[in-house]
């Protein structure tokens, strides 16, 4: 398949005008650093120079729906800064372009692109989505010192690796899974849960983290299965899993399965509740599911959209910009974007050997909320939201505040 690529060079704005194929190699946090990459300086007009910040997300395939909400919200935060005559920057103004790739969700096609954005000279990357494709990708960037912030991989082995470029501004699996876990037991009353999950970095590890959790408040696990990401016929499984009789089934993975496995459920007559993690909080789910998305639950790290600092007004933007509402993951894009450039204004520089340790130590109020990031590169204080499907629509059962990792 053809690598989707281009460029968006930011416009001006009117008015107000936002986890894959898998296995994963794990990044060497040991793999020495390269010499950072220099600003790629083009003429912007006036004196202003223009740099490229790279965004990777899959952008075909079956969570393309995904990859375009995240390339949205970056393109939103880029046209934002460029509009207002771009960063001023070590005394000088500078705009932004965002060089936008395709990986596919795929692990090797995030290695290519990665190795695209070295080569290009990118200042920053703003991804993967998948945890699949930004745990191997990580490495190459370490190696060349380019800080990359992924605005969605949530599974803890990204920054676990202890590598100094790595950053991701929502919470990770470790808080997930917790939460789900104990949530499942503690709230539901499923006193036996059977666990599906896609095999990915994302989907196995927040599989595994619920497993943990649900095990610890008491809960018995009667039975674990496993499918792919590509998988749309789970009613094999479910019929394995019917006869076990478990209170819920977790579903580990994203929304494109956790749809048809829903609506698959309901018509072999089960009455185990579904659940499920951030990958499954989307709207798509509720299209892909119909009438049989109803009593889904499922996690999504940070507070409900609309209730986010600068929420309302960001989803009021971004559905003006591009008509439609957001996806999952745009407004953490927008913040990357935003405490990326931050970063580099108060280091007077573009160049990430420079700016990178004032990444590592930033105080940034976004629209997703306060962000600042510990030791490994995790946000501090990251909230878990848990949902239900009601009437058609994701409803908000409880929100954990700083959820225990």
């Amino acid at each position: 398949m053809t690598i989707a690529r281009y460029s968006l060079i930011a416009a001006a704005i009117v008015g107000l005008a936002a986890c894959g194929k898998q296995e994963t190699a794990t990044p060497d946090a040991s793999a020495p650093a390269a010499s950072a990459p220099a600003a790629a300086a083009a003429p912007a007009g006036g004196d202003a120079t223009t740099v490229k910040i790279g965004h990777a997300a899959p952008l075909t395939g079956n969570i393309a729906h995904l990859g375009k909400d995240n390339e949205d919200g970056v393109k939103l935060a880029i046209d934002e800064i460029n509009a207002a005559g771009g960063a001023d920057i070590g005394g000088k103004k500078v705009k932004f372009e965002m060089d936008s790739e395709d990986d596919q969700a795929d692990p090797k096609t995030a290695n290519t692109v990665a190795q695209r954005f070295v080569d290009e000279k990118v200042v920053g990357v703003i991804g993967h989505l998948n945890s699949g494709t930004t745990i191997p990708a990580s490495k190459l960037y370490a190696a060349a010192g380019i800080p990359q912030i992924s605005p969605s991989a949530t599974a803890v082995a990204y920054t676990a690796a202890g590598l100094k470029t790595a950053f991701r501004v929502m919470a990770n699996d470790a808080q997930q899974g917790k939460v789900l876990g104990e949530y499942a037991v503690k709230k539901l009353n499923a006193k036996k849960v059977a666990i599906i999950d896609d095999r990915t970095a994302y989907g196995q590890g927040l599989a595994d983290e619920f497993e943990k959790a649900a095990k610890a408040a008491g809960g018995e696990v009667v039975g674990r299965e496993f499918t792919t990401n590509q998988e749309t016929d789970f009613n094999a499984i479910l019929t394995s899993i019917k006869g076990k009789k478990p209170d819920l089934i977790f579903y580990g993975g994203m929304d494109a399965q956790a749809g048809p496995l829903k609506k698959q459920a309901r018509k072999l007559g089960m009455d185990a509740k579904i659940m499920g993690g951030d990958g499954t909080q989307t709207p798509e789910l509720i299209k892909l599911a119909g009438d049989d998305a109803e009593g889904m639950v499922s996690s999504s790290p940070g507070q409900p959209k609309d209730q986010l600092p600068g929420g309302k007004e960001f989803l009021a933007k971004f559905k003006q910009t591009f008509g439609q509402d957001v996806q999952l993951y745009a407004p953490y894009c927008y913040d990357a974007v935003k405490v990326m450039v931050e970063a580099m204004k108060k280091a007077g520089s573009t160049e990430p050997a420079k700016y990178l340790p004032e990444l590592a130590k930033i105080h940034y109020d976004g629209v997703t909320g306060p962000i600042e990031f510990d030791e490994k590169g995790d946000i501090k204080n990251g909230a878990i939201t848990l949902y239900t499907v009601k009437g058609g629509k994701w409803e908000v059962l409880e929100i954990v505040q700083g959820a225990a990792k």
